[in-house]
């Protein structure tokens, strides 16, 4: 989609590897001003090293979203380093693999601070600023969706969280702001996170889905830049299952 974000300025959270790294990279490549987030600033220097190479216009900012205060921040020095943000990707997330009857509050809290909370208040301080046509983009899972038989109800819990959010926020927002909230469910995908997963886990998730396979970061990444553009100008409320056909069982 070559030019599908020209002119505009797109943040993406967990941009530092996975899918939010794909992310950022396939909008830049439509033209877009990158402003790429991530807690890890030496990942975060190498891709944007790398994009600039390539002729792109990326901006590095280290945040961590679990923090309601450096969302916020994130948010005001995108606006103050590019004048206007026009796209926001929540991408960050975490996960743990955990029996529910072991898992510490803590770590059930954590995951939430990140992939819902955090979601949230970067949500929450875009659309204070950015102007009509803008558009979010929120990224869930198929497991908030369905379950992959990995115990995993902190991450499942989040991610369904999204996507009650991303309705609720498409409603306050398209026609009180013109700004777009969609989300995509992901099926597995290789990211760190997914490496972690047992090779059996990968193999029955692949047995179940109709293409017979996994996918790739750039496949869920081609989308995301679609929902953001203004191709999309008329679709908010949706999740989009990028899954290959997991979720048609």
């Amino acid at each position: 989609m070559t030019n599908a974000l020209a002119g505009r300025t797109v943040i993406v959270t967990g941009a530092s590897s996975g899918l939010g790294e794909a992310t950022a990279r396939a909008a830049a490549h439509a033209g877009a001003h990158v402003v790429i987030a991530a807690r890890r600033q030496d990942r975060l220097n190498a891709l944007a090293q790398v994009l600039a190479a390539e002729g792109a216009s990326v901006t590095p900012v280290v945040a961590d979203i679990s923090s309601h205060e450096q969302c916020a921040l994130l948010i005001e020095t995108s606006l103050q380093i590019a004048g206007a943000v026009h796209g926001l990707v929540n991408c960050a997330g975490v996960g743990t693999a955990q029996p529910a009857t072991r898992e510490a509050p803590e770590a059930f809290e954590a995951v939430q601070r990140v992939n819902l909370f955090g979601t949230y208040w970067c949500s929450q301080a875009f659309a204070r600023v950015a102007p009509p046509g803008s558009a979010i983009v929120n990224v869930s899972s198929i497991i908030g969706l369905t379950s992959v038989q990995v115990p995993q109800a902190a991450y499942a819990a989040s991610k369904a969280g999204v996507l009650g959010l991303t309705r609720d926020l498409a409603m306050q927002w398209g026609t009180r702001k013109g700004i777009r909230v969609n989300a995509v469910a992901p099926g597995l995908v290789p990211t760190e996170m997914s490496d972690e997963y047992p090779l059996a886990v990968h193999e029955a998730v692949c047995a179940r889905t109709a293409l017979g396979r996994l996918g790739a970061p750039e496949e869920i990444a081609g989308p995301i830049v679609f929902l953001l553009s203004h191709q999309a100008a008329y679709i908010t409320g949706v999740t989009l299952a990028i899954d290959g056909g997991f979720t048609l069982h």
